[in-house]
């Protein structure tokens, strides 16, 4: 995958969220670490009502950018717009694959699973709704998003506190890795590639699931969300999948290259996101 669509990743997480954002300008970024280690951050923006008297529903945004690119302000934007509807967001950075240092995505999927459990931990601080944690990604980080929630604590299974969070909204979401013949050489054998694709884990305890994808993405293939939707179904758990004509990755028109510089049809692109909305909207996320 080439490195230009990583870059209009980030332009197109802002493109729903331009107009709200106008709107949320003097909405504040706070900033924490929650990894003292790998110094890593969390971007928390609260809602313009915030009352500590009060709980919150919480969203937790995970970035594309394959894995090995990218950062945490492409998901202020979409952070600021759920702030604004009353939740209490995060955007999280997370280490990016380095091979040459040893960083791997695995160490991506072990961030996220830290991050959520480190807003788990400080839930009575910010006033969340313990059961009421959500994860939004897309591309590369919706991987992330499935995996913190699907490979529960995966590298600490003594820990009390559970990195899965009560709810997955995937946009283009990268679901199994065998679609990628080289990514176990990525994980330099620090786990079974098997090991980190979600859709062939989904388990019973699985929560409920949106996905947003082009029926023609060559990025991450359609096939992918078809089989963590039919898991899903299997094991009875509520698993919305949503597939647009006519569009590829990041809903690209098919007659355009979604793996060089996407041009994002717009229409479809707030209807993805509408239906994203509403899903959070039936689970109380908000009014």
């Amino acid at each position: 995958m080439k490195t230009r669509i990583f870059f209009f990743a980030m332009m197109f997480s802002t493109t729903f969220f331009a107009n709200a954002q106008k709107e949320t300008d003097t909405l504040s970024i706070e900033t924490y670490t929650y990894d003292t280690k790998n110094d890593l951050k969390i971007y928390c923006v609260r809602p313009l009502d915030y009352n500590s008297e009060k709980e919150y529903p919480a969203i937790v945004i995970f970035h594309g950018g394959g894995w090995y690119m990218g950062e945490a302000s492409w998901g202020f934007s979409n952070a600021k717009y759920y702030a604004s509807k009353g939740i209490i967001a995060y955007s999280v950075q997370y280490r990016l694959q380095d091979l040459d240092n040893g960083i791997t995505p695995y160490e991506s999927v072990i961030d996220a699973q830290k991050a959520i459990r480190w807003i788990r931990n400080k839930a009575n601080d910010f006033s969340i709704e313990k059961d009421k944690i959500a994860a939004y990604g897309w591309s590369a980080g919706a991987h992330l998003a499935a995996c913190a929630t699907i490979f529960n604590n995966l590298d600490a299974p003594d820990e009390k506190v559970s990195s899965a969070t009560n709810l997955l909204a995937l946009k283009s979401p990268a679901l199994t890795l065998s679609v990628y013949p080289n990514f176990q050489n990525r994980l330099l054998n620090k786990i079974d590639v098997k090991n980190l694709s979600p859709a062939e884990h989904v388990s019973k305890d699985t929560p409920p699931t949106i996905i947003v994808i082009g029926r023609t993405d060559t990025v991450t293939p359609l096939e992918g969300a078809e089989l963590f939707k039919s898991n899903m179904v299997n094991f009875e758990n509520e698993c919305e999948l949503h597939i647009y004509d006519g569009v590829g990755h990041l809903f690209t028109p098919s007659s355009e290259p979604d793996d060089d510089w996407p041009n994002p049809d717009k229409q479809i692109s707030l209807k993805a996101q509408n239906k994203i909305d509403e899903f959070l909207k039936k689970h109380g996320y908000f009014n």
